[in-house]
């Protein structure tokens, strides 16, 4: 994106500069030696129910300070509006109570400007809480002016470029962040009170692994060896399991070398834990009581409404298998023939699917499923049974070898969170590993590579163990009714600006 003018063209920044320039003739232009006392809705709530006489009997001195995003002048006397960290506050100032010349300089000031003021609390004719300056300061100049406030900053790429001006100008953005960072609290608290421990794994490895998916490549100089960004934690968790290590988590960035999509940002965040002598019926379940508690923990309620439907977290979570799903949504598929990949080729062909000669009928149904199926899942829903050719790390189901005991939730169509009971077995492990290194051999930039010491580390002997991925990006999402997943990352990635 190419700005229409250089800044130094601009005639609100050359000015704003020249104010600058003679601050900085008068002293320091960027004085640090303000401190605060109070914040804007600590305020507010403290004193709700004190009236303009209490608040004068009891003569109430505060220091405060933030942006000034309102400016209202009127002669002898004007108004204020500092924004902090929690709110807005309304400050006076008067002429005949500020030091000499305070009163003239502050008509100079710009909105946007980082502005300090000294005083005591009242009450407006109108009702509204206010600190009377007895001092005020300006500590630090904006040279940019911020967006006209009517319109505030309603472009969705300058939104996502410009984080730091959307978080001044938009209350809902903040509110998107703080309940995101409410969202990892109360998991990490939940967790910790289950003896989960939580743990930090490596962000390079030397071996991607852990999921199916491509990775980011590096170098390191010193080494002379080829680096990945971790796809995901879980190898090395399950690591910690053998050594001991029965419950850990850890809330993780994950890099993956794929699309852009309101879904999908290569860098993202996930909550991955390990529970020894668990299944994954025993995560299912720690996952509805996990949500349930999350939606009265944040919202009040166990109802929340995204993009127009509502959806009551506090009920059981259907659950159905894959090819329940499947069959569902696709009458027209012979229940009988679900396996046969021929019968499938045939499908996938007319719901316009792409088959590779690679694909076996497990994978047929999982594209047969993502086409029509996932989306439809509009309800929380725990889908089960997986084929085993797409879940290389699952252990296979004990009745049914086809199948592995795995589940995804779903909600409003998309998946929230991945499970299974882990494949502990290091021999048909390595021959997983073998099966994934010949489909990657053929063509499968994603698939995985075969990890030796992982191998090694399981013939040491893992206990029968489950595990679960949660995407909090999309979590966050469900919960804050954003409709992509760049609304609830400060920073999503977004191809390089141009500047002149």
């Amino acid at each position: 994106m190419t700005e229409n003018k250089k800044p130094d063209e601009s005639k609100l920044i050359v000015e704003r500069r020249r104010k600058l320039d003679a601050m900085r003739d008068e002293g320091n232009a960027y004085p640090n030696d303000f401190r605060r006392t109070a914040i804007a809705d600590e305020l507010l709530e403290t004193f709700a129910d004190h009236d303009d006489d209490t608040l004068r009997e009891e003569n109430v001195e505060v220091s405060v300070a933030g942006r000034m995003m309102a400016k209202r002048v009127m002669g002898k006397a004007s108004f204020i509006k500092l924004q902090d960290r929690s709110g807005q506050i309304q400050v006076r100032l008067e002429l005949d109570r500020l030091a000499d010349g305070i009163y003239q300089g502050f008509k100079k000031w710009d909105v946007g400007d980082i502005v300090a003021a000294c005083g005591t609390l009242f009450r407006t004719k109108t009702g509204e809480l206010t600190v009377r300056a007895d001092e005020i300061r300006l500590i630090t100049k904006s040279l940019r002016p911020l967006p006209e406030k009517f319109h505030g900053l309603a472009d969705t790429e300058t939104r996502y470029r410009q984080r730091y001006v959307d978080l001044i100008m938009n209350e809902a953005s903040r509110k998107v962040f703080r309940t995101r960072s409410a969202i990892v609290a109360y998991i990490r608290a939940f967790l910790d009170a289950q003896d989960y421990l939580e743990v930090e794994t490596p962000m390079m490895q030397s071996t991607p692994g852990g999921a199916i998916a491509r990775p980011f490549t590096t170098h390191h100089n010193a080494l002379d060896m080829s680096l990945y960004l971790r796809i995901a934690p879980e190898l090395n968790l399950k690591r910690l399991i053998v050594g001991g290590f029965e419950r850990v988590y850890e809330i993780n960035r994950n890099f993956r070398n794929e699309g852009v999509s309101t879904q999908h940002n290569p860098e993202f965040t996930m909550l991955e834990l390990y529970r020894a002598y668990a299944d994954y019926e025993d995560l299912m379940d720690m996952v509805e009581v996990l949500m349930h508690g999350m939606a009265d923990a944040i919202l009040g309620e166990s109802s929340l409404t995204y993009q127009g439907e509502e959806f009551d977290l506090g009920k059981a979570f259907a659950r159905m298998t894959i090819e329940e799903v499947i069959l569902r949504f696709n009458p027209e598929i012979d229940a009988s023939k679900i396996r046969d990949r021929d019968y499938l080729v045939g499908v996938c062909e007319k719901l316009d699917v792409r088959v590779e000669e690679s694909y076996g009928p497990g994978k047929l149904q999982i594209e047969i499923f993502e086409k029509n199926g996932e989306d439809k899942l509009r309800k929380p829903t725990f889908v089960t049974q997986y084929p085993t050719e797409v879940s290389p790390l699952s252990r296979c189901n004990d009745d049914d070898p086809f199948v592995t005991d795995r589940f995804e939730l779903f909600v409003a169509g998309r998946e929230i969170a991945n499970g299974f009971s882990e494949l502990n077995d290091p021999e048909e492990q390595a021959d997983r590993f073998r099966a994934q290194v010949a489909n990657r051999e053929a063509g499968d930039d994603e698939a995985m590579a075969f990890d030796h010491d992982y191998i090694r580390a399981l013939e040491y002997g893992m206990p029968p163990t489950a595990g679960i991925g949660v995407g909090i990006d999309r979590l966050v999402m469900l919960f804050t009714d954003s409709a992509s997943i760049r609304d609830v990352l400060l920073f999503p990635h977004m191809r390089p600006e141009v500047f002149d």
